[in-house]
């Protein structure tokens, strides 16, 4: 009987044709990796991201435009008005501050700069209309604007698409097997019906989760089987940055291994989706960092993420130069 890694290997040039990934058997197998099975893994991983996403590592950062008071209470998150941490609150920045952050990262190579902000959802009219504004500002800067703005409506999607934005980001965060564990304020099905309808505005959907939050294997998997039914266009997988006075604050790391090989698990479910690295990566990879490329991540987040720092805009360039993966030419 072929091994996961032969079975993968023979069923490769098939996925190269069709963009169809593994089937849920196999993904569950992946989980009893050996370490010396993974590496013989990484070198198919990286001929699917090379294949359907090309060499380049794409990169974008958020601006964290509105902080604190969310109602929500995601387990994870320093912005749960349900929490007591030591998060700074503010309402939504003005314009030009946030386009001046904009420009600063576009100075670093970022392609794609999101407008965040905590909150069950955008209402306030006078809000709307200033992310608006946001979102030409980018534009007219020369980089793909996104955002992160809670759930949608129909109506509030046509009106940011109208100005201009083209990339929605909303995660599912787990599983839904997992989700009542992390939030109760909220309904799985909630965030599904965001997604299809930021899909249905024509909009290229972002939609990933956090790692390391307690999930098995076999939930993460749950995960990327969901998003691929979904056919979000990235997935963006964060790894847990533990926050005190939140319920995860304790939670361990799972490691690099496992963080590593649930990268590649994701390349090999969605092997033509873009799938990117965001938060987590410096407690969760450390020195392993350079191997995501070849476990199958074609984009990270740079910079500062929402309510914790990330790494210097120089570490990060000299780790893509050092590795050929980083190329704006």
């Amino acid at each position: 009987m072929l091994n996961s890694i032969e079975k993968i290997s023979s069923l490769l040039p098939g996925m190269k044709k069709s963009g169809e990934g593994i089937d849920e058997e196999l993904t569950l197998a992946l989980g009893s990796l050996s370490r010396e099975e993974f590496f013989a893994l990484l070198p198919l991983t990286d001929q699917l991201r090379r294949h359907f996403c090309g060499p380049k590592i794409a990169l974008c950062a958020i601006a964290n435009a509105k902080s604190g008071k969310c109602p929500e209470n995601c387990a994870y998150c320093a912005q749960s008005s349900h929490y007591q941490t030591a998060v700074k609150t503010f309402p939504l920045v003005g314009v030009d501050e946030l386009l001046a952050a904009a420009a600063q990262a576009g100075k670093h190579g970022v392609t794609h700069f999101s407008v965040v902000t905590s909150g069950t959802k955008v209402a306030d009219a006078g809000e709307i209309q200033r992310i608006r504004e946001m979102i030409s500002g980018i534009k007219q800067l020369g980089m793909g604007p996104c955002a992160s703005l809670g759930f949608l409506d129909a109506d509030t999607a046509g009106t940011y698409r109208e100005a201009g934005l083209d990339h929605y980001h909303h995660n599912l965060e787990t599983a839904r097997s997992h989700f009542s564990e992390i939030c109760t304020t909220h309904t799985y099905d909630r965030a599904v019906e965001t997604v299809k309808t930021a899909k249905d505005t024509g909009m290229y959907v972002c939609s990933g989760g956090i790692i390391g939050m307690g999930e098995t294997w076999n939930q993460r998997v749950e995960l990327a089987l969901t998003l691929k039914e979904l056919q979000v266009d990235s997935i963006p997988l964060n790894f847990l940055q533990p926050v005190a006075g939140t319920p995860l604050g304790d939670q361990p790391a799972p490691g690099a291994f496992s963080c590593l090989l649930t990268v590649a698990m994701f390349r090999l479910v969605c092997p033509t989706r873009d799938i990117r690295i965001c938060g987590g990566r410096e407690r969760n990879f450390s020195d392993a960092q350079a191997m995501l490329f070849a476990a199958g991540a074609n984009g990270i987040m740079v910079g500062n993420y929402l309510t914790t720092s990330g790494r210097q805009w120089e570490d990060d360039q000299q780790l893509l130069g050092e590795w050929g993966s980083f190329n704006n030419d």
